[in-house]
């Protein structure tokens, strides 16, 4: 599935085409994805000008001048396609804008959704309510995450990748970063110092700034909207790498943890 950083890589491909751009076509092309697409989506972009691109968590928001925003969420195999030569089977929604640029989502396994609300709703759409802050932001801190795990007997990547604590992680990111801190995916979130999670959101913040410099990971369909690769995954230095040798020399370890795989190294974790 689409993480943090595929999905901000994903907003900064569609920002030159799409923001300050009138849209002059809006067609959803089928009633839902993995929810009902909004009957009065066509209606309310059709001639509206996008003023602005950004990203919320997991999701994409497209801003426009009529004070709406529509909200994309990637699912697990969506992707935005620039200017394609043909229209497909799975492009579920096609935008056209005053310049001449073509934009379709396309989601062969449906699991990505789109809506619409008035921009001042933003705060209260479902999905958002109880998120925790975003990542990247100065709210999220070691004396935060402290906080917030106090008393929890959750192993820590559990925690990690629970959206109300924090908002957009996912399991590649949060191998990584723990690897990168030398917490175990395994600690109880409550023994946890203080400085250790100091280290742990350093390592959050660092590693998802070098994958969205890398254009994300690809992992099966993600593709930038150019048609370009993520590159991160090159980068990685435990996931998807079990039985292979950590920096330290030992071998990565691979073990399952509620349907997800957790990759980690025994030596430099504990």
């Amino acid at each position: 599935m689409p993480e943090l950083p595929e999905v901000e890589t994903t907003v900064a491909g569609l920002r030159p085409v799409l923001e300050g751009q009138r849209l002059t076509l809006v067609e959803p092309r089928r009633a839902d994805l993995r929810w009902p697409i909004p009957v009065d989506l066509r209606q309310r972009m059709t001639g509206a000008i996008v003023t602005a691109l950004g990203r919320r968590a997991k999701y994409g928001l497209v801003t426009t001048d009529r004070g709406d925003v529509m909200i994309f969420h990637l699912g697990m195999s969506g992707r935005w396609r620039i200017d394609p030569e043909v229209i497909e089977k799975h492009d579920h929604l096609l935008l056209e804008t005053a310049s001449g640029h073509r934009l379709v989502l396309n989601d062969p396994r449906r699991f990505g959704s789109l809506d619409i609300l008035r921009s001042d709703d933003l705060d209260s759409y479902k999905p958002f309510v109880l998120m925790g802050p975003e990542p990247l932001g100065d709210d999220f801190t070691g004396a935060y995450l402290k906080a917030m795990t106090k008393g929890r007997k959750a192993p820590i990547k559990q925690l990690m990748l629970d959206q109300r604590i924090v908002a957009g992680l996912g399991n590649i990111y949060v191998c990584e970063a723990l690897h990168m801190a030398g917490i175990s995916p395994r600690l109880r979130g409550e023994v946890i110092s203080k400085p250790r999670y100091d280290r742990l959101v350093a390592a959050i913040k660092q590693v998802l700034r070098a994958a969205i410099a890398a254009g994300g990971s690809s992992l099966r369909d993600f593709v930038q909207p150019d048609g370009e690769l993520g590159y991160f995954a090159k980068d990685w230095r435990v996931y998807g790498r079990e039985g292979q040798a950590c920096e330290c020399g030992a071998l990565v370890r691979r073990r399952v943890d509620s349907g997800r795989s957790t990759f980690y190294c025994s030596r430099c974790q504990k």
